[in-house]
């Protein structure tokens, strides 16, 4: 059996990194499915448990049948997909929460929810590499494979008015009530994304995450170069948990008042300037400073996921308090898979970028000037920063009611 060379197996887990996040890409039929079909008399809370369900399955199937690489790549997509099920429906519940509320009090909502979902990311970081190492990968999936349960628990407890029963959907009897539901619906949501005050920003996004990543390789470098062992990425991941947590308490701290404009400018431009410190690890220019490649490793991820954190949050709040009513999970699903889309467009422009310049996981030599490009590349959005509005705008002071009229 001829093997595959080395180049293509970078290529490939970055193309299978893509693949895994398509049902990221299409959170907005989640959104328009939550927002039009109540399920059992509800919106919210019905998918909520659904999607519990779906990921304990996935998880429980991969701890116990799967023994193929398609029958993996099958049930993480069936894991990706209840998460993000799940998000969009918890999304759409933040958003009917924000609305009409400050640009102060929605970014202290916005912080709650990725602050607690940074502690749960600790948690999980903090005993994945080292249960790995002494139980094997499908003890971790078997114990993973309870926690959507969870999902599905709180859902119980979740507070939502029951729609009325005229408006649950039936097959035998509601397909034109279906039918012209989801006519308004899509009209509302055509109505929203073509105004100015949310086209632009989306814009924006889409190109600030696009721009070409070097992720990938680093990881090869890390592991094959460096040797660096699945307990000390989980070590590592652990780390960058806690620097989510702390990019949002710096955010909702000191930042959730500063215009957008300006934490991207500052935030960017520090991130770009930081991500080249990578090179000191690649080229070794940190242990002639006699910092080991571990504890290096450690604060560069430290403090670049401190700043990703920090600049992600306001575009979180933007987007909750511009949806309208009637079509919360769909648009702000909608702007979220814009910017997932932007992430995989990066990281496949990464992919063929490390391709290129000739990387591969036994590969370095062109690493260093791999890294410098992303990192300069990451400076290109921002002379359209005027595409952003210079604050985030207040929804009573928005058009936003002439969308939920029309």
């Amino acid at each position: 059996m001829r093997s595959s060379s080395p180049s293509r197996i970078l290529l490939g887990t970055a193309v299978v990194s893509g693949v895994s996040a398509l049902p990221w890409l299409v959170k907005p039929l989640y959104g328009f499915i939550s927002d039009s079909i109540p399920l059992f008399g509800y919106r919210r809370r019905s998918y909520l448990f659904l999607s519990g369900l779906l990921g304990a399955l996935s998880w429980s199937l991969m701890a116990t049948f799967v023994d193929s690489k398609y029958g993996a790549a099958f049930c993480i997509l069936l894991g990706s997909l209840s998460v993000a099920f799940s998000d969009v429906v918890v999304d759409s519940m933040v958003v009917e929460r924000a609305r009409g509320e400050s640009q102060s009090m929605s970014g202290s909502l916005q912080s709650l929810c990725w602050g607690s979902s940074a502690i749960g990311g600790i948690v999980s970081a903090y005993f994945s590499g080292s249960l790995v190492d002494a139980y094997g990968v499908r003890f971790v999936f078997g114990v993973t494979a309870f926690l959507p349960l969870m999902t599905s628990a709180v859902a119980v407890l979740v507070k939502e008015q029951a729609v009325a029963s005229s408006k649950v959907y039936n097959p035998s009897i509601s397909t034109p009530m279906l039918l012209e539901s989801s006519k308004q619906h899509i009209m509302q949501l055509w109505t929203a994304v073509k105004q100015r005050e949310i086209f632009l920003p989306t814009l924006f996004i889409f190109l600030w995450q696009a721009t070409p990543q070097s992720d990938s390789a680093m990881f090869y470098f890390l592991t094959n170069k460096l040797g660096f062992t699945p307990e000390f990425l989980g070590r590592v991941k652990l780390v960058t948990s806690v620097a989510s947590l702390i990019g949002v308490v710096l955010y909702n701290t000191f930042l959730k008042k500063v215009p957008l404009r300006k934490i991207f400018l500052l935030t960017t431009i520090t991130g770009s300037a930081l991500g080249m410190t990578q090179v000191f690890l690649v080229t070794g220019l940190n242990r002639q400073f006699g910092i080991s490649d571990e504890w290096f490793s450690i604060g560069d991820s430290l403090i670049l996921t401190v700043l990703g954190q920090a600049s992600f949050m306001p575009v979180l709040v933007l987007a909750a308090r511009i949806c309208p009513p009637g079509v919360e999970a769909t648009l702000f699903a909608t702007l979220m898979s814009i910017s997932n889309g932007g992430g995989v467009t990066g990281g496949l422009l990464g992919a063929g970028l490390t391709q290129l310049l000739g990387v591969t996981k036994d590969t370095f030599n062109n690493l260093a000037p791999l890294i410098i490009i992303c990192n300069l590349s990451s400076l290109l959005p921002l002379p359209l920063l005027g595409l952003l509005p210079e604050d985030i705008p207040d929804a009573k002071s928005t058009d936003i009611e002439d969308v939920k009229s029309s």
